[in-house]
């Protein structure tokens, strides 16, 4: 049997032991620089597209004073089609309108406007999915007669739903509210559900032995164990809030949100197509703002919780 130096073993200990500089980094600051690198990814393909199969790019038209002719021409790849990224954030420092105020000031408080909305939503809509879950979760008949109507109420288009929402409840911002709620109220309900079932039966049994009522049970077993499977029902419906309000304010007639923003801009979209692609990267922000906020909250509601039956095993 062949005998291992000290210096091999040495090695082999400090190369199982070593950390790459990258985990090092503190983990929110591995997950920005993930994100703004799959940002530079998809940069990178939309002006690849661009670069391959785009208009004619013209020195006094871009920064870097390039002048290209494609080898290819696709049609969505066209400047109409797919303005250049430095197109559309010049756009965010014109002026919206003639003589009107620049276009980040309008889109910075039309995305005011629709999160106010999308948070109202995202309220009323969590409430109602947490309230069915645990009457679900404790009530059986009650899941089995109504669970199949909770299902098929998502399989009908939004777009079909929010007109008649708008004539129940007239042009609004609770109309708007309660389309985002539609949105939200799903996810958040099924994932209550599994999370109110999830604690150990061992558990259970324990809290039935120390003579715990169903109130005791509900709030200091279920709900702690429920906590990560309702965070994430609840992140998936900070994005589907913000899309709820946005089209809901398009029948509403809404014009101080974004969802006026867009009809506005997709109105006259030959003439800058550039404004409605940056009210549609201000969405997208509002949607990744939204998340971002769910998530801080679930960092800090896990951290502070007690710890469930069988997590510590």
């Amino acid at each position: 049997m062949s005998e291992v130096s000290p210096a091999t073993a040495g090695q082999d200990v400090a190369a199982r032991h070593s950390v790459t500089p990258v985990r090092t980094l503190p983990r929110w600051l591995r997950r920005v620089l993930a994100f703004l690198l799959v940002l530079a990814l998809l940069a990178l393909a939309w002006e690849g597209l661009k670069w391959l199969a785009g208009d004619p790019w013209r020195p006094e038209s871009n920064p870097f004073g390039i002048s290209h002719t494609p080898p290819f021409r696709a049609k969505i790849a066209s400047d109409l089609n797919l303005p250049h990224l430095w197109d559309i954030a010049g756009a965010f420092g014109q002026p919206s309108r003639r003589n009107g105020p620049p276009l980040s000031a309008v889109l910075l408080e039309a995305a005011l406007f629709t999160f106010r909305e999308a948070i109202a939503g995202f309220l009323l809509g969590g409430l109602l999915g947490f309230l069915l879950g645990t009457l679900f979760a404790h009530v059986t008949l009650l899941e089995r007669g109504c669970m199949p109507y909770v299902v098929a109420s998502q399989t009908v288009p939004i777009l079909a739903i929010a007109p008649m929402v708008v004539i129940w409840l007239k042009a609004g911002w609770i109309s708007v509210a309660v389309i985002a709620a539609y949105l939200t109220f799903f996810p958040v309900a099924i994932n209550t559900l599994r999370g109110l079932r999830s604690p150990d039966p061992m558990a259970l049994e324990l809290m039935h032995s120390y003579a715990a009522s169903p109130s005791e049970i509900l709030w200091k077993l279920r709900v702690p164990a429920a906590l990560p499977y309702i965070f994430t029902a609840l992140k998936i419906s900070a994005t589907a809030s913000v899309v709820g309000a946005i089209i809901g304010e398009l029948p509403s007639g809404i014009r101080g949100g974004l969802g006026g923003a867009i009809l506005n801009f997709n109105s006259f979209y030959i003439s800058g197509p550039a404004r409605l692609w940056a009210a549609i990267i201000a969405s997208a922000a509002v949607g990744i703002g939204f998340y971002l906020l769910v998530t801080v909250a679930e960092r800090l509601a896990l951290r502070s919780r007690p710890l469930a039956a069988g997590e510590g095993v």
